[in-house]
């Protein structure tokens, strides 16, 4: 057999736009490490076993290198000068054939023939991808001369294509991570934009009060559904609510969004902790009327000063974790709305209600049960019980102290925390000057 085409030794390189066009295809592919798993070093051995010869190489020839993607048999480096390399033939549709270095006109100067290893005879099937570019080939090499039959050189053809598949194949990957990683990379962007809009931007100052809040997602590219909120009442009072929608992504967003604002402008229609989570009910059941219901948890609380320093806290819960008291003196005590049902499914459902106050260097906390969900090295649950205890074993002074713990045991956590976790932490200085009219009332 006869090649079509054939690069000599000297390292000339085809001219005009075929070898443009080829020299662009090879380096489609150069970025890929096609030797990671030994796929095509196991192709080497394959060729070498099927023609009977000591040597085989996959090869890719670029402008003036040989990369040498499996070796088989010789002792050479990974990537020759093509000027040197035995291994730069470029066939068309049929293999390159050389019975006899030494007698071949084509190939009796080679360095590899009058060298080491002193090649005799080789064999060279094209890798040649979709559209006619040859990236290199697959090759046979042996030191005395030989003539390969039809059925080893179709063979060798077979393995040139398994090569091509095995590169197109792995380009393909890769373009799929790449795009990937973009999407992942824009959906978390999409994701932090509406999470920021679904939240307050900062917690307003509340004379007195320390107010801190927290939001720890579990998955980057997707939106969560907890929210929390602290605003003024027009009496002079302030409302807060904490809490979590059912579900995640656009319809969690929007669901949200919707809670967030019908607990405020319920609070301004009337502060009652229980009337409010009832009119969010109603609300929640007349905007979702289908086969999917949409319902949230939360917890809705007014803070009213006291002269001494002191806040009454009223609370009302709808199936939701109760809030943690955590006192001065490092006791920790459920403000217990259990019992208070889900808020937007049932015919007529009930809000449990509680109070407690809040003296000079206590805190109230509120959690979404992202935290208390999660699962311990164990593969247990987390549990309310538990955080009680881990509240009560590091006293913290101070609302921002008290988050700062609360994320240190998200991160020893670790993947055990599988969904979003929103805190919200109101704490009494324990030493501040007395309120003055203005703040008071």
């Amino acid at each position: 057999m006869t090649a079509i085409e054939y690069t000599p030794h000297h390292g000339a390189a085809q001219d005009g736009a075929d070898e443009r066009g080829r020299l662009a295809a090879v380096r489609r592919y150069a970025a890929l490490d096609p030797s990671a798993d030994g796929t095509f070093e196991r192709i080497a051995v394959l060729a070498a076993r099927i023609f009977g010869v000591p040597m085989a190489t996959v090869a890719i020839v670029d402008s003036d290198w040989v990369g040498l993607k499996a070796v088989h048999g010789l002792g050479v480096a990974r990537e020759l000068p093509r000027d040197q390399s035995p291994f730069c033939f470029l066939p068309q549709d049929t293999p390159y054939v050389v019975t006899d270095a030494l007698t071949d006109p084509r190939t009796t100067a080679g360095l590899a023939v009058q060298g080491q290893p002193g090649v005799r005879f080789c064999a060279a099937a094209a890798i040649t991808t979709s559209d006619g570019h040859r990236l290199g080939t697959v090759n046979v090499l042996d030191t005395r001369p030989r003539h390969p039959t039809g059925d080893q050189l179709a063979a060798l053809q077979e393995l040139a294509a398994l090569v091509m598949e095995e590169l197109e194949l792995r380009l393909s990957a890769q373009h799929t991570v790449a795009a990937e990683r973009a999407r992942r990379a824009d959906a978390e962007r999409l994701a932090r934009t509406l999470q920021r809009t679904l939240l307050p931007p900062v917690l307003p100052t509340v004379p007195g009060l320390h107010a801190a809040a927290a939001y720890h997602t579990a998955s980057a590219d997707e939106v969560g559904g907890d929210f929390y909120d602290l605003f003024p009442l027009d009496d002079g009072r302030w409302a807060f609510f904490l809490g979590d929608v059912c579900g995640k992504g656009a319809d969690a967003a929007a669901l949200t969004s919707l809670t967030r604002y019908t607990l405020r402008a319920a609070a301004i229609y009337d502060p009652d902790p229980r009337t409010v989570l009832a009119n969010l009910d109603t609300v929640l059941k007349g905007e979702y009327q289908g086969d999917t219901p949409r319902y949230c948890t939360a917890v809705f609380g007014v803070l009213d000063a006291a002269s001494d320093g002191s806040f009454t806290v009223t609370l009302a819960g709808g199936g939701h974790p109760p809030a943690l008291a955590v006192r001065a003196d490092g006791t920790v005590e459920p403000v217990s709305t259990t019992g208070g049902q889900l808020i937007g499914i049932l015919p007529d459902p009930h809000f449990a209600q509680a109070t407690t106050r809040l003296a000079p260097g206590d805190a109230l906390l509120l959690y979404t049960d992202g935290l208390t969900e999660a699962r311990t090295a164990d593969g247990s649950m987390f549990g309310e019980e538990r955080l009680a205890r881990h509240l009560a074993a590091r006293p913290a002074a101070g609302a921002d102290a008290l988050l700062a713990s609360l994320a240190e045991l998200i991160t020893d956590l670790g993947s055990g925390v599988s969904d979003d976790t929103a805190l919200l932490a109101l704490s009494v200085p324990n030493h501040r000057k007395p309120l003055s009219a203005q703040e008071y009332r």
